[in-house]
């Protein structure tokens, strides 16, 4: 389309204000027309690749605690001088912190036993004897910590195929 403007017609324009140019070339311009949008491909894909780590550590922390005591005597040839055979208990307080890092203390009070004044002699000196005492008294009989660390790794691909 060819768009011609004379003379007299450019000098008015060039001194009329900008808002009737604008509405000129509006009402002089041809229709407009919407152009197809043709992709320029016929099919396609995509791939993607994620791997995603985690990582868990456990700690399991066992602490076997006896709380009371164990006491035992036996022999041959050997005598108490008449004392009885169980010590005098006496009262005892334990705190126990875990090995290993983890948390939790454990505050206990128990009975134990005073050993000190306990007198054995044997019986007919020159001969044969056999003594035995045990004692086990309260407290940490055995603590176990483990540790377990478990690490997982995912990997997932991905491919997306499109044709048109």
């Amino acid at each position: 389309m060819d768009f011609l403007i004379k003379r007299d017609v450019a000098a008015q324009i060039v001194k009329a204000p900008l808002f009737a140019v604008v509405v000129l070339i509006a009402m002089s311009s041809g229709q407009a027309k919407a152009v197809p949008v043709v992709p320029n491909f016929t099919q396609g894909s995509m791939t993607s690749h994620t791997e995603t780590t985690s990582k868990v550590t456990e700690t399991i922390n066992s602490i076997d605690y006896a709380t009371g005591w164990q006491y035992s005597v036996s022999g041959t040839n050997v005598d108490s001088g008449g004392q009885s055979l169980s010590p005098t208990p006496t009262t005892n307080s334990v705190i126990v912190n875990p090995l290993g890092g983890t948390e939790g203390q454990i505050t206990s009070t128990n009975s134990a036993l005073n050993l000190s004044n306990q007198n054995f002699q044997i019986t007919t000196p020159g001969e044969a004897f056999q003594f035995t005492q045990t004692y086990s008294g309260p407290g940490v009989s055995n603590q176990t910590v483990i540790q377990r660390v478990t690490e997982v790794i995912s990997v997932t691909d991905t491919t997306s195929i499109f044709t048109q």
